[in-house]
C-alpha cells in the first residue's frame, strides 16, 4: 500500500462557539508556501513566526491586558521579575544610566546592582517618595527610570505625575511596576508612563497557581525593542498559563473590589489595635501617602503592612504560630490570605528607609474581612501574653 502523508486540520469544525478560551499548543508554525515561510521575519512583531513568540492563546491575552492597562501593545513574559529584567535588557547598555526607587521589588535592585553594573550601566537608587525634585538626580546619561507606588513592604507613594513630566521634559524613559494597584487601581500608560509592568500571577492569575509578568506600552518604537529581546532571550510563556490568566481576567473586576475592601478594613482595625505601633496602606485616611493616593489612584489594593509592638523575635513567631486564617507565605493576589514577615536587618540595608523595625506584610484573600480582622487580633493578644 502506498504510504501517503497525513491531512493536517488543526482549525475547529464550523459553527463550534465557546466561552472558554482555545489553548493553542505549538513550537512548530506552519506556513502554506515558501514565500510566507522566508519572510516570516516581517511578521515578527504582528504575527507568527515560531512558538517562542506565542500562538493565538497568547496574543489573546495581550489583546486583554493591552486593553485593561489602556496600551497600544503588550508582551506577556514568564514572570514579573522576568518582565523587569527583559525591560532593562531591552533598553540599557554600556555607559547608561538607571534610577530605580529604593522601595523597588528587591530582585530587581539585586539585578541592577549584581548584573546590569557588571555590564557598564551606573545604577542608583533614590528615595521612595520623591516627586518632582528627582530631576536633580538626572544626568545626561539617563535612560529609564523604575518606579513603584506605593513601595514593597514600606509602601511609600512617589508622586508620579511630577516624575513623570520631568522625566519627559529630560527625554527619559518611565517604568512602572504596577503589581500592587493593578490596571483596575491605576493606569499608568494613559497618565504618560512609558511602560507598565504587571506581575500577572497576582491580581491577574488570581489563584495563586502560576507565574507571569506582563509589559504594557503606547509607544510603537518601544514595543518593537521589547518584542525583538523577547524573541532573543526566549521569554516564552506556555500557552496553558495564559488561558488561566484569562480564565482570571474574568473575576478579575469582583475580587478586586472584594479584596481592596476587606483591606482597608482589617488596615482600619490594626490601626487601633494597642499591639500595632504603625500600619502603612496608602488607601487608608491618615496614612502619610494618602493624599498622592488619592490624586492618582482609585479602588485601593489587597496588601498591607503593619509593625507590630512584638519587643522579642519570639513573641513575633508566636504571632505568626497563632494565626488561623492567614497561611504564612509570599505573594498575593490570591484568593487566600497570607502573612510574611522581614525582619528589621531587611530594611537596614535599603539607603532610604524610614522603617526600622520588623514588617508584617498581609496580602488580603477573599475570606471575609471580619474574620481576618479577628484573627489577626486573636494571634496579637496570644503573641503579647
Amino acid at each position: 500500500m502506498k504510504n501517503t502523508p497525513p491531512t493536517l486540520n488543526n482549525k475547529p469544525e464550523d459553527g463550534f462557539q465557546s466561552l472558554s478560551p482555545a489553548v493553542w499548543r505549538a513550537s512548530t508554525v506552519l506556513f502554506d508556501n515558501i514565500a510566507d515561510f522566508t519572510t516570516r521575519k516581517e511578521r515578527l512583531f504582528d504575527g507568527y513566526t515560531y512558538g517562542i513568540m506565542g500562538t493565538p492563546t497568547t496574543r489573546m491575552l495581550e489583546k486583554r491586558i493591552a486593553q485593561l492597562e489602556g496600551a497600544s501593545h503588550c508582551i506577556v513574559t514568564p514572570s514579573g521579575q522576568s518582565a523587569l529584567c527583559q525591560v532593562a535588557l531591552a533598553l540599557l547598555g554600556a555607559g547608561d544610566h538607571v534610577l530605580i526607587a529604593d522601595s523597588a521589588y528587591g530582585p530587581l535592585r539585586s539585578f541592577a546592582s549584581d548584573y546590569l553594573q557588571r555590564f557598564g550601566v551606573a545604577c542608583e537608587t533614590f528615595d521612595p517618595s520623591a516627586g518632582a525634585e528627582l530631576a536633580e538626580r538626572f544626568r545626561p546619561n539617563t535612560k529609564l527610570i523604575f518606579l513603584e507606588s506605593p513601595g514593597s513592604l514600606t509602601m511609600e507613594m512617589q508622586d508620579l505625575p511630577a516624575i513623570v513630566r520631568a522625566a519627559r521634559a529630560a527625554g527619559i524613559t518611565t517604568v512602572l511596576d504596577n503589581s500592587w494597584a493593578s490596571p483596575l487601581g491605576l493606569q499608568g500608560v494613559p497618565m504618560g508612563i512609558d511602560i507598565v509592568v504587571e506581575a500577572a500571577s497576582k491580581l491577574f492569575g488570581g489563584h495563586s497557581d502560576l507565574l507571569l509578568g506582563s509589559i504594557a506600552t503606547d509607544n510603537r518604537s518601544l514595543y518593537e525593542k521589547l518584542r525583538t529581546a523577547q524573541s532573543v532571550l526566549g521569554q516564552v510563556v506556555g500557552p496553558d498559563d495564559c488561558f488561566l490568566v484569562l480564565r482570571g481576567l474574568d473575576t478579575l473586576a469582583l475580587r478586586y473590589a472584594h479584596q481592596c475592601a476587606s483591606a482597608l478594613a482589617v488596615a482600619e482595625r490594626l490601626a487601633n489595635n494597642p499591639h500595632v505601633e504603625r500600619v502603612m496602606f496608602p488607601p487608608r485616611p491618615g496614612d502619610e501617602g494618602h493624599a498622592r493616593w488619592a490624586a492618582s489612584f482609585q479602588g485601593g489594593g489587597c496588601v498591607l503592612s503593619f509593625v507590630p509592638r512584638l519587643p522579642s523575635e519570639a513573641q513575633v513567631h508566636q504571632f505568626f504560630d497563632a494565626l488561623q486564617v492567614f497561611r504564612i507565605g509570599a505573594s498575593w493576589g490570591g484568593v487566600h490570605s497570607l502573612a510574611g514577615y522581614y525582619p528589621e536587618a531587611e530594611q537596614a540595608r535599603r539607603a532610604y528607609c524610614r522603617v526600622t523595625q520588623g514588617i508584617v506584610r498581609l496580602a488580603i484573600g477573599a475570606e471575609g474581612a471580619e474574620l481576618l480582622a479577628a484573627d489577626v487580633e486573636q494571634a496579637l493578644r496570644s503573641a503579647a501574653g
